[in-house]
């Protein structure tokens, strides 16, 4: 028996697609909310031929987040320190004096003009912490209970 609904299916729609080998890296696992919403939001804006033109400011990617604007600065700094985002062209004023956003490259696709995935965050790995010393013991045995020896 044939499903009725088929018929009326045009295609499955847009989606966000994250590879498990993606989400398996060190860098993400460690990737705080914050920026992981943020690369969603650019991968929402990739369509599949156009990794380098992806164009999202500061303004945007809040509104789109329900965020600060200010908030998602350290976002996108994080997120190029891992690898997973590279800005293909800074921010400026164009010619007119308007404003233009930031243009960004996903890490994990080629880019338009050829170039092959970079895929830097493979090989991210988190900073050590510096080991402390042990604390040194007191002189004179101070760091035990005095005794009182009662006669």
């Amino acid at each position: 028996m044939a499903k009725p609904y088929k018929r009326q299916k045009k295609g499955a729609g847009r989606h966000v697609q994250l590879p498990e080998w993606l989400q398996a890296s060190e860098a993400w696992a460690t990737l705080p909310p914050g920026p992981r919403a943020l690369y969603v939001e650019l991968k929402r804006r990739y369509n599949g031929s156009n990794n380098g033109e992806i164009i999202l400011s500061h303004r945007d990617a809040a509104t789109a987040l329900n965020v600060h604007r200010n908030t998602v600065g350290p976002w996108f700094r994080e997120l190029e320190e891992r690898g997973f985002i590279a800005m293909t062209q800074a921010p400026h004023l164009g010619p007119s004096g308007i404003g233009k956003a930031s243009v960004w490259a996903l890490g994990e696709v080629p880019t338009r003009d050829g170039k092959p995935a970079e895929k830097r965050f493979m090989s991210w790995r988190q900073k050590q912490k510096p080991r402390t010393k042990n604390r040194t013991p007191r002189h004179n045995g101070c760091d035990t209970w005095p005794v009182i020896e009662t006669i």
